[in-house]
Parts: structure tokens; C-alpha cells; sequence
């Protein structure tokens, strides 16, 4: 409380942007010590507008204008609010007191030490025991004669940034493993991150090689050996360094630069404007140079190197700038949009991310083959990759326990540099960068193009995003498994997992289907970049030219949400009619005339006829299911007559894949 200058000013005007609000609203503005609270002045609405200071990414002030001064402030959830207050006296004590706020610089000042739901002691420790990483290894049919669990690390003693429970190859002895890690990046040696109990092939990660041009080392090409070995199908392992072999970096340079000894240039090329253009090599060239590298195939005669080609996370916090620079365009042109998305570079970004998890998952499910994947340090491009993988991968990791698992194992417990990444403390705006966004973003692309294999929706990873960032629950504080020991998070903060299974019913896609093929297979996805898609739901929350409406898919939970509460009731009344009449009741469909709709009948000269949300469900007039309670039965000991054919019924429409079980006898309601 103490960085507020001023708590409460009055005649305050707000505009959401990304609400499509069109007027602004005038009410009152509070500064608490966790939120900006504006409340309107209309009696009627009384709306309030929250905005948590930790999800505040800047706070910027324009010029004045004769009306007031203003401020903007953007959300690291995309969202822009313009203030305008009255008095430019109170707009600097705001904006001073919303800079501070909005940039902490201790864990004690984060919301999630704050903040203390109605939930006792007790049950706060059991909510961090929600997600058991053990069972789900036993899931994979790990421990095994292949991997066991090592006590290498146990208080940290190998690597500071790994979890203290390691799963590594049966052969690999203790002195091959502390070899291993002093010969990686940061100490973070191969461990196991996923299991593929069909083909025993395994996808493990670590840290770039310490290898410089001509360095190596014993134990770690043991090490790697071992990995090869814990697979007895294969004779080699693919090694995965998710970053580009050599990039250019081109940098205009004046003639009295060149002179300075600290450049280098590999090649120059002259231009016109009588300026130099210097390509630096970097990434992984540049790292062995630099004493760190990749697996020299010479040595490591085992394996089989290859490069992927993600960028570094420099290069992803510019591309989603240039994103978010587009969202904010005013009424932008198709050319200037289309030429903003393309500028970005960022679907193709995301696409290389997904493409790393395609090349890691047809290696273990295809061809058998163990994979070692790593960047840099390891956190990063390889959390990106095992994880995409291991959706391809595993049905299980496509449902919502099983997703929260995974960002758990993945993510959270092999070390994942959240608050630097996020900028949850006041640090260096360097290490910023959307890592996590983009495994979000690579999971909805494949919501996209496999509809019914996903057991949680878009507005799931929209609130998992929203948690990462807010700094609500302790989940995702802190870079490391042993910082959050450090800061007794598990006794100052609340788990985020089991608040999002208790609003599960709001994350489930009304069209998964866990029996079907591709829920239960291997993915395989098509990475041409037209299957790729620009994320608006993440970045434009709502359409700014048009109202906010009900999406398909949440219209379609509702009109399930009320069939089986029709089953229900139906239900509810046999057993009251049984019960009356002292004798059983069976329920049997009678064929119903469906009225036939003349479409030629119903064009529209306008350009955009108008279109219920049913019709986008069902792709067509009819209503998509009928309601027993809404059919005519009767009780028959034989066979129901066939009903005649329907000649505006569709067999290829999909519709009747989307049936529900009635309650009462148990087979099929079909859609009508």
C-alpha cells in the first residue's frame, strides 16, 4: 500500500478495447494493493472492471488532451484499457503508482502469497499432492529392467534445476552420470522424460555438450550409449538440437566500424548506401565456439544429429511484439494485416516448434528409435519439443488430468524459467520471451485440425495462459523445483490444478470422442503452412467491429448440458408412472414426420444470409437432437416399423456421431 499515491479518483472514463467497447465509461477508479478496480457511475450496470497489477505488462502515458490526460495500459493477456483522467496531477500519481505496482521486485510482493481463498490447511496441502508424476511414470510401465529411479540428485547435489526424482538408463552407473552432467550445460545430464511402452523407445532431454570445437567426454558418451542400450530394438538414438545449426545475423555497419578489432565478419558484402552488411554466425556454431556446441558424430558414434531450427527466444519475444503491434492496428487494411502476420515470422515459428514434436514422435512410434533432445540449457526449445511429442503421442496427455500432468512434468518439474520468462519479478527485459505461449499455440493448431481427439477446449489454455501469468497460485512461481522448496511455496500458496478440475465442466469440448481412431492413436499431423491458423481467441478476445456471441462450441455444451436434463426428467417421470401403476415401463421411439424445408426458397439477396448457431452445428435447418420427451413412444413387442427414408438427410454429414446415451433404457438417442 505504501507505492499508491492516490487510491481513489473520480470521473474517470475507461475504454476496453478488446471488448469491442465503442464509448467510453465514466465511473471511479481504485488503487488496492492487488488490483485496478474501475466501477461505473450508472446505477443500473454498477459494472466493475478488474485488472490484477501482475498481469499488467506496461503502463504507458500519451499526451495530454484538452479533455484530461491518459493513460494506456497493456496486459500480458493481450487486453488494452485507455484511462483518461481528469486531472493530469492525478494521471502522474496513477501512472507512478501502476508502474511500481505492476513491477514487483520480491516473491513477498506476488498475488500468490497474498492471496488466501476459503480453503483450510489441510486441504491447501493436499491440492499440491493433486498431480502425482510418479504414478503417471508407473502409467508408462516405468520403473522397469530398461529405466530406474536414481538418487543422484536427491537435495539437488548434480543439478541445481532438475527435480530431485530422475529416471535414467539401468546401466548408466552414478560415476557415468555426476561424468555426464559436469560435461553439460548447467549440470542438466539426460534423463527420461516420456516412455513408449509399445515400442520401448524413449524421448529424454538435457543441456547442450560443454565440447567446444575438440572437446569430449567418456562418460558422457557412455551416457548416450546407455540411452541406446535401454532401447533393445535400435542400434543408434537420434539427438535433437532444436536450434538451427547457423543463422545469419545482418547488421549495418559504417566503414569506421569495420575497424574495430572486435568484429570479425565472415562475410561482407557491399551495398550501395556505402554500408557493409556483416553475417555473424550464431546459435549452435556460435556456442561451440564459445566452449559449449553439439555431439560430435565422431565421437558419439552412436547417434544420429539432427537439427531442427527453432529460434532463440530473442527472436520469439520480437515475433510476438510484432503480433500484438497488429492486434493494435486501427481498422487495418487485409494488406496491412496479412503483411503484419507475415513480417511477425510467428506461424512460422510455431511451426517449427510442431514440427520438431512430429520428427520426435514418427522416431519413437515409426521407427522405434530413442530420442535426446536439448537446446542450449534445456529449458526452453526442449520443453517445447518433449512436450509437443508426447501429445502426439499419448491419448492420455490430450485429456485434462493428463494435460496437467504434463505442463507438471514437463514444464514445472524439470525446470522451466517462469518468472524470468514472464516477468513475474522486475528483472531483465532480455530474458522475456513467450516460450509457454507458444506450446499453448501448438496444442490449438491441433485442436484444429483434430476436433474430436481433445478432451478440453480453447478457453482452457486461454485460463492456463491467464494463471501462468497472473501470479494467482504458486503453480508456476519460481525457475526450478528447488527455488519453490526455498520459498515454501507448498505452505504459503495454493496449487492452481484442482481449481481447474472443479470448473472442469467449463473446459471439456463437447466434441471429444475418446473411442474414436485419432483420440486414441498417434497424431499425425500436417504441418503444410496452410493448416496454420492465427490464434484470435489468444489475441483478439472479441471481434472489435461486431458484439460478442455464443461460439459453436459452447452452444453445443449448452444444447447437451439441457438434453440430459430432459433424459432426466423423463426418467424421473417413468419411475413416477411405474410407481402409480404397479407395473414397468418401456420406452420405444415412434418414427416422427420431419418437416421438409424448401432451401430454394429461402435465398437471401443480401450477401450474408442470416445463420442461427444451430445451423453452424448441424449445417443445416434442423434442430440437432430431439429430446425424448419431445417424441411420441409407445410400448410394442415387436420390432418398430422402418420409417421411410429421408431424402434430406445427409449420411455423410457427421451429424450422427454426435449422439447421446439416454438414461433411461441406455441405448442411443439419435439426432433428429
Amino acid at each position: 500500500m505504501e507505492h499508491i499515491r492516490t487510491p481513489k479518483v473520480e470521473n474517470v472514463r475507461l475504454l476496453d478495447r478488446s471488448s469491442g467497447q465503442r464509448k467510453a465509461s465514466v465511473g471511479t477508479l481504485y488503487l488496492s494493493a492487488t488490483h485496478t478496480i474501475f466501477v461505473e457511475n450508472n446505477p443500473e450496470t454498477r459494472k466493475e472492471t478488474w485488472v490484477l497489477h501482475s498481469m499488467v505488462s506496461s503502463v504507458d502515458r500519451p499526451p495530454s488532451t484538452p479533455s484530461g490526460s491518459q493513460l494506456v495500459l497493456r496486459c500480458k493477456d493481450f487486453r488494452v484499457y485507455q484511462i483518461l483522467v481528469p486531472q493530469e496531477r492525478d494521471c502522474v500519481d496513477v501512472h507512478a503508482s501502476l508502474v511500481r505496482l505492476s513491477r514487483p521486485e520480491k516473491y513477498s510482493e506476488l498475488y500468490c502469497l497474498s492471496f488466501n481463498p476459503s480453503v483450510n490447511k489441510e486441504e491447501r496441502e493436499a491440492s499440491w499432492s493433486f498431480i502425482d508424476l510418479m504414478a503417471d511414470y508407473k502409467r508408462m510401465g516405468v520403473p522397469n529392467n530398461l529405466w530406474v529411479s536414481t538418487t543422484v540428485n536427491n537435495e539437488y547435489r548434480v543439478c541445481d534445476t532438475y527435480p530431485s526424482e530422475l529416471f535414467v538408463p539401468k546401466s548408466a552407473s552414478t560415476g557415468v552420470i555426476v561424468g555426464s552432467s559436469r560435461f553439460r550445460s548447467r549440470g542438466r545430464f539426460p534423463a527420461l522424460s516420456y516412455f513408449h511402452q509399445d515400442t520401448l523407445a524413449a524421448v529424454c532431454r538435457c543441456s547442450q555438450p560443454l565440447s567446444g570445437f575438440s572437446g569430449r567426454c567418456q562418460e558422457d558418451e557412455l551416457m548416450l550409449q546407455a540411452v541406446m542400450k535401454s532401447n533393445p530394438g535400435s542400434d543408434y538414438i537420434y539427438v535433437v538440437d532444436t536450434r538451427p545449426k547457423v543463422t545469419h545475423r545482418h547488421t549495418l555497419l559504417t566503414h569506421s566500424a569495420l575497424s574495430d578489432t572486435h568484429y570479425k565478419p565472415l562475410c561482407v558484402c557491399v551495398r550501395v548506401c556505402a554500408c557493409v552488411c556483416v553475417c555473424v554466425q550464431l546459435n549452435a556454431m556460435a556456442n561451440r565456439a564459445a566452449g559449449k556446441g553439439y555431439e560430435n558424430e565422431d565421437h558419439y558414434t552412436n547417434i544420429k544429429l539432427q537439427f531442427i531450427g527453432i529460434e532463440n527466444i530473442h527472436v520469439m519475444r520480437s515475433s510476438q511484439q510484432k503480433i500484438i503491434d497488429v492486434g493494435e492496428m486501427r481498422a487495418p487494411s487485409m494488406s496491412d494485416f496479412l503483411w503484419g502476420l507475415e513480417n511477425s515470422g510467428w506461424l512460422k515459428h510455431i511451426k517449427a516448434v510442431l514440427d520438431a514434436g512430429v520428427f520426435i514422435a514418427r522416431a519413437v512410434a515409426d521407427e522405434g528409435v530413442s530420442v535426446l533432445v536439448h537446446c542450449s540449457d534445456g529449458w526452453d526449445r526442449t520443453a517445447q519439443a518433449c512436450s509437443v511429442a508426447s501429445i502426439l503421442l499419448d491419448p492420455f496427455y490430450r485429456t485434462l488430468r493428463g494435460f496437467m500432468v504434463l505442463i507438471e512434468r514437463d514444464w514445472v518439474s524439470f525446470g522451466h524459467k517462469f518468472s524470468h520468462r514472464y516477468a513475474h519479478l522486475d528483472g531483465d527485459p532480455k530474458e522475456v520471451s513467450p516460450v509457454i505461449d507458444q506450446f499453448l499455440e501448438c496444442v490449438w493448431q491441433l485442436s484444429e485440425q483434430f476436433p474430436c481427439a481433445f478432451e478440453f477446449n480453447e478457453r482452457f489454455l486461454i485460463t492456463l495462459h491467464t494463471y501462468i501469468y497472473s501470479c494467482q497460485y504458486g503453480s508456476f512461481m519460481g525457475n526450478c523445483q528447488k527455488e519453490r522448496r526455498d520459498l515454501r511455496l507448498r505452505e504459503r500458496s495454493h496449487s492452481v490444478w484442482p481449481q481447474l478440475w472443479k470448473d472442469r465442466s467449463d473446459y471439456t469440448n463437447p466434441l471429444y470422442q475418446a473411442e474414436q481412431s485419432q483420440s486414441q492413436g498417434v497424431l499425425k499431423p500436417n504441418t503444410s503452412p496452410f493448416y496454420f491458423k492465427m490464434w484470435k481467441g489468444l489475441y483478439n478476445h472479441v471481434e472489435k467491429s461486431v458484439p460478442p456471441r455464443q461460439s459453436p462450441a459452447d452452444y453445443l455444451s449448452a444444447v447437451r448440458e439441457e438434453s440430459q436434463q430432459l433424459e432426466e426428467e423423463l426418467t424421473n417421470h417413468q419411475e413416477r408412472i411405474a410407481a402409480l401403476t404397479g407395473r414397468p415401463i418401456t420406452w420405444e421411439k415412434s418414427w416422427v414426420p420431419r418437416r421438409r424445408t424448401n432451401w430454394l426458397q429461402q435465398r437471401h439477396s443480401g450477401p450474408d444470409p442470416p445463420t442461427t448457431h444451430m445451423e453452424l452445428i448441424t449445417g443445416c435447418g434442423h434442430a440437432p437432437y430431439s429430446s425424448p420427451s419431445a417424441t411420441q413412444k409407445t410400448r410394442s413387442t415387436g420390432p418398430a416399423p422402418n420409417p421411410p427414408p429421408d431424402p434430406d438427410s445427409d449420411p455423410e454429414s457427421g451429424v450422427a456421431d454426435l449422439s447421446s446415451r439416454s438414461s433411461s433404457d441406455g441405448k442411443e438417442a439419435e439426432l433428429e
